[in-house]
């Protein structure tokens, strides 16, 4: 027997094609999307009220923001740090220097 059939012997074996892959998936923890209560909502309100009136002069900010996540329920807090560009009221989205576009719908800090 030839030593490249004698390898192949030993070769590993996978009995179940991407059972490591799906076993990983649901091993990844999510949270699930944060609530805010009235008084936090009118605290971020009259935060993003200040941010309007000082636009133009491009505000530093530091944003808490929900992510959903793509492939399971719940998602991701992610915190970034920036200038802020613009808003868009149309859209709802905070629009930072960088090119990050942010939901205001799923902010849950400035």
């Amino acid at each position: 027997m030839s030593m490249h059939d004698r390898a192949a012997q030993f070769a590993p074996f996978a009995a179940l094609v991407g059972y490591d892959d799906a076993v990983a998936e649901i091993a990844r923890l999510t949270e699930s999307r944060p609530e805010l209560d009235e008084q936090e909502q009118r605290e971020l309100n009259a935060r993003l009220c200040e941010l309007a009136d000082h636009i133009q002069d491009h505000p530093e900010v530091r944003i808490k923001y929900f992510v959903p996540d793509e492939r399971k329920s719940g998602g991701a807090i992610v915190e970034v740090c920036g200038s802020v560009k613009k808003l868009v009221a149309a859209d709802g989205t905070i629009v930072l220097t960088d090119g990050t576009v942010i939901p205001i719908s799923d902010i849950v800090e400035l």
